[in-house]
């Protein structure tokens, strides 16, 4: 069978066949009955489908759920409560002082990558999230590959998640597996990204708000001929936001967004393309156009690793930041007193985006409804990469 060949959908149809084994006794009290995967293999059906099923059996108290053990058919006479205690055993189940069971939930996150500069305040946020609800992460990094995107998703579907926050690889489209959560309404979050036209739950800086922002301090400095330098921006909304918000900020003070100057398709710093002969290129690239273009005298910065690459490309040329070159850029790591370079940067929500993941998947899955696009203020950070305009006729 598959899901299209009755017009009722396929999970009742698993939830009325298992429901009438069990009434049958078929299968009897403290059998273990047929897992997740076991169903959707048998009725040619996706693994949440078959997940959908069991979760109306467990809360109907037709089964009992134990993590890592099965599930089991319940015992009518002793009651769901006595049926579930063995499983706190496995620290996974146990009856709140309301008598109802309790089960630990488990949200499966995939992000491309952290660093100090962007993501690790985002894991604190999920993880404080997760203690003070009672519930468990699951983490993997994907370097920002679509095919281990794919893969970590689909397996940790088979770990049993009972929701995925997804932070999702920058690419033309994305994967297949995040479109089909999306379609079975499993519970999901996507940080970062946002799925343009798709009723998709995103939680995610307003990065056009933020850009404005950023380029309003560049003019307000006096800069007027700004370097824009970003990776490529196709379908990757966080970058094409950003961008957008630097056009609207140059409207605004009714100067022309002058695309000569920009760098749109630096590369080096995208997922698997960080080595040392990209860097150089990006380098390179980054120092020729500002010999070409004399008139720039700020940078506006995508990203912190191209600032970083913004950086070195000024100082080779023997200028100096930030009387010859003003840089400002996203995100930048929070050193201690006296320790690293600190640009100029709007700084991103980020514990606050990883408490939020967290706090609306548990709620989607408690079929609660949430606000389908979050956007958060960034703040604008001064360091040291930012001055007045020089003088661009000396």
């Amino acid at each position: 069978m598959n899901e299209t060949t009755s017009s009722k959908p396929m999970y009742e149809k698993i939830f009325d066949d298992v429901k009438h084994q069990i009434m049958s006794n078929s299968y009897r009290p403290g059998d273990r009955i047929p897992s997740e995967k076991e169903l959707a293999e048998a009725y040619n059906v996706s693994r949440i489908t078959s997940k959908k099923a069991m979760e109306l059996l467990a809360a109907e108290g037709m089964i009992v759920r134990k993590p890592g053990r099965g599930s089991f058919v319940a015992d009518p006479e002793t009651g769901m409560q006595e049926a579930a205690a063995p499983g706190r055993q496995d620290g996974s189940r146990g009856v709140n002082g309301h008598g109802q069971e309790q089960t630990v939930k488990l949200i499966g996150v995939v992000l491309t990558d952290f660093a100090g500069s962007y993501g690790t305040r985002l894991i604190y946020g999920m993880e404080d999230a997760a203690r003070e609800r009672d519930c468990f992460l699951v983490l993997r990094r994907t370097f920002g590959v679509q095919e281990n995107e794919e893969d970590t998703i689909r397996k940790l579907l088979q770990l049993g998640v009972d929701g995925l926050i997804v932070f999702p690889a920058q690419g033309e489209f994305f994967n297949a597996e995040i479109l089909k959560l999306v379609i079975e309404r499993f519970p999901l979050v996507l940080i970062d990204r946002e799925i343009k036209g798709v009723a998709a739950a995103s939680i995610s800086t307003d990065n056009t708000k933020a850009a404005t922002e950023a380029a309003e301090h560049l003019f307000d400095l006096g800069h007027t001929h700004i370097a824009l330098l970003s990776p490529p921006p196709v379908d990757t909304s966080a970058v094409e936001d950003r961008i957008e918000g630097f056009v609207q900020a140059h409207a605004g003070r009714g100067v022309a967004a002058d695309r000569s100057l920009w760098i749109c398709d630096l590369t080096s710093t995208l997922p698997n393309s960080f080595n040392d002969e990209n860097i150089e290129r990006d380098i390179g690239r980054i120092m020729k156009h500002l010999q070409e273009q004399p008139a720039i005298t700020a940078i506006f910065a995508i990203e912190y690793y191209i600032a970083l690459l913004a950086k070195e490309a000024v100082t080779r040329l023997g200028l100096s930041i930030p009387e010859d070159i003003s840089i400002i850029c996203f995100d930048s790591p929070q050193f201690r007193i006296g320790e690293g370079y600190a640009f100029t940067h709007m700084r991103q929500s980020e514990e606050e985006v990883g408490k939020l993941a967290v706090e609306n998947v548990l709620a989607i899955m408690e079929q609660e409804t949430v606000a389908n696009k979050i956007k958060l203020p960034a703040q604008l950070i001064h360091g040291e990469s930012t001055g007045p305009a020089r003088d661009v006729g000396k």
